[in-house]
């Protein structure tokens, strides 16, 4: 009897670091989904949201993106931190702008002003925009990229997304944001036409459900309309009616299978090409970024501990 409990006791012995180990073993790090949004130059708060993931050190397993949702999250993807897509956006301005748009500012005016005769298929050209956002960073292809990313478009003849997650990263950039009648559409490899995933899906976040503990999506399709004050314009109205429209999709998808965290932050006023009130765009969305950072806390994922 006494030989048993000796071999009861050994066997305690061999197995409480084990047992004590496996108590005292942090909890993985939930994995996170990111879905970015289309929505024009209010899409710029994305950039808020990112800082958030900055400010943690800890990055999301996967993003998707529709139009400017696309490009801020191509870019991050690509490698450039929040502080670098914004020092990107302040520079973007004056040229730049209207490397955007192909056209001068008073040319922009007198479209507002004329009905559209110009026997083109679109109001700017969006090749000078991409060739001055891949300036800034070395990824070309999605396998370049240091986080898992896909973007989304709309095939002009069946109206069906198309999820792009390889191949050339900026020509599937440049066709998730073909907004119609503002930019070309794109010819894809496979022959499809493609128009702004906007069209279809502006808020891609039910490519991440059930495969990420957390989901996350940051809706910036609200913005874009002019204050009461404000002269109406041609892109005004094509923006406008086609953000309508992807409110209608973004509530319909919410209603029926709502992501983990639905963030809106607040782009009232911001219309389509105002990527020079970035700073005023981003203090719009600290709230929401304020509601990033509270949810990050309750899911565990802290801040860096400051090392001794």
């Amino acid at each position: 009897m006494r030989r048993l409990s000796f071999l009861f006791l050994a066997l305690f012995l061999a197995t409480a670091p084990v047992a004590l180990a496996a108590d005292t073993a942090e909890p993985p790090t939930p994995t996170i989904g990111l879905a970015l949004g289309s929505g024009g130059a209010g899409g710029l708060a994305h950039i808020a949201m990112l800082q958030v993931f900055d400010d943690r050190g800890v990055l999301p397993d996967r993003i998707t993106g529709t139009s400017i949702g696309a490009v801020i999250g191509g870019l991050y993807a690509a490698g450039l931190d929040a502080d670098e897509i914004f020092d990107l956006f302040d520079d973007f301005s004056g040229s730049e702008l209207d490397a955007l748009t192909g056209l001068a500012r008073s040319e922009i005016k007198l479209l507002d002003l004329v009905p559209l005769r110009l026997g083109r298929n679109a109001l700017f050209d969006s090749g000078e925009f991409l060739r001055f956002l891949a300036e800034h960073t070395e990824a070309r292809d999605f396998d370049d990229l240091r986080i898992p990313f896909a973007v989304v478009a709309t095939d002009f003849r069946t109206g069906e997304s198309v999820v792009i997650d390889q191949g050339d990263l900026f020509l599937a950039i440049e066709a998730s944001m073909a907004v119609p009648g503002l930019f070309e559409p794109v010819r894809h490899d496979d022959g499809q036409t493609l128009i702004d995933g906007g069209a279809s899906n502006p808020l891609p976040y039910d490519l991440l459900q059930g495969e990420y503990d957390y989901v996350i999506a940051v809706d910036v399709s609200g913005n874009g309309s002019p204050n009461a004050t404000e002269d109406i314009g041609i892109t005004d109205l094509l923006f406008k009616s086609f953000s309508i429209m992807q409110g209608s999709i973004i509530r319909h998808m919410t209603r029926l299978d709502p992501p983990d965290l639905y963030l809106v932050p607040d782009t009232g006023g911001i219309r389509l090409l105002h990527f020079n009130r970035i700073d005023e765009i981003l203090e719009k969305a600290e709230p929401a970024a304020g509601e990033l950072r509270d949810q990050l806390d309750t899911w565990g994922i802290q801040p860096p501990a400051p090392s001794r």
